[in-house]
């Protein structure tokens, strides 16, 4: 068979051919090679499933902490160590508070949450940003 664009195909059969003219997908077609390739069709079970390999679980040091420190941590118990989370937590607390008080050095006004330092920027920008939030 040859068409215009003078590809040429040769069929086994007529009904290749067509099935070929009716533009049948031949994935979908169930008796051809195709289809039975894609559904897994005829094949020998000789071969068996590749075995997968585990990950492996590990515990390593990391910068500051090697890994008994790691491990003492962990293995503490429980009361331990949320005596120690409240402590740090009331320690942040204090730390933050103390901080909020100082007022920044320099020329600088507030904007939500933070202060904003004028110094550290051109003088274009400066009257852009004081502009927009004043």
């Amino acid at each position: 068979m040859l068409l215009s664009i003078s590809k040429s195909f040769t069929f086994l059969n007529s009904k290749c051919e067509h099935a070929h003219l009716m533009k049948r997908n031949p994935r979908k077609v169930t008796w051809t090679v195709l289809y039975r390739r894609k559904h897994k069709k005829g094949q020998e079970e000789e071969a068996t499933k590749k075995r997968t390999r585990r990950t492996q679980k590990f515990q390593r040091a990391i910068v500051g902490a090697s890994l008994t420190d790691i491990l003492a941590k962990r293995n503490q118990r429980p009361e331990v160590r949320k005596a120690q989370r409240e402590q740090a937590i009331r320690h942040h607390i204090h730390a933050t508070d103390e901080g909020k008080n100082q007022k920044p050095k320099g020329k600088a006004f507030y904007i939500g949450l933070a202060f904003v330092e004028l110094g550290s920027q051109k003088k274009r920008d400066r009257k852009h940003i004081s502009s927009k939030y004043h």
